[in-house]
């Protein structure tokens, strides 16, 4: 008997560890910005917004954010760091909100959107209007990379957001 108790508790404890690392996601995508300041507020933006990790390179102008999917989603994070004046591959910043950047935290938007690859997809899948099938599942980190038939993007009639 104690065997058998002991043997479902184990197994308890083994799926509901499994269970909590299946809602961890690991996302990477590009964000603009230059600086220290730009960091700090592109990580905490992203940290507001649900991420329980968040980390941005200046150099790679990429941030890497880890999350539970059952409390937020990526698009959720994007939108946030957007909302405080970060151009990235989900959202782009409000003209307003980025006048407002610090000088040495203005980016060049027109180069930004340049570099951000296409910025089609939502949790994933192509956003809604952007691409001729939005059942797809052609994004990864926030831009198309699956080729879909004859070697052409999947979303290749995306529209930059």
């Amino acid at each position: 008997m104690k065997t058998k108790n002991l043997f479902l508790a184990a197994a308890f404890i083994i799926s509901s560890v499994m269970g909590v690392q299946a809602q961890n996601k690991k996302e990477i995508f590009q964000v603009s910005g230059n600086c220290g300041m730009c960091k700090g507020r592109i990580e905490n933006a992203a940290k507001e917004a649900g991420a329980t990790q968040a980390s941005w390179n200046a150099d790679s102008k990429k941030l890497a954010v880890t999350y539970d999917a059952a409390t937020t989603s990526l698009s959720k994070i994007q939108e946030q760091v957007a909302l405080v004046g970060h151009d990235n591959a989900g959202a782009k910043a409000s003209d307003d909100v980025y006048a407002k950047l610090h000088g040495c935290c203005k980016y060049d938007r027109t180069a930004a959107a340049a570099t951000d690859g296409e910025s089609c997809c939502k949790d994933g899948k192509c956003k809604d209007g952007s691409c001729k099938d939005t059942s797809k599942d052609c994004c990864k980190n926030g831009q198309c990379e699956k080729k879909g038939k004859k070697g052409k993007s999947c979303c290749a009639n995306c529209t930059k957001a």
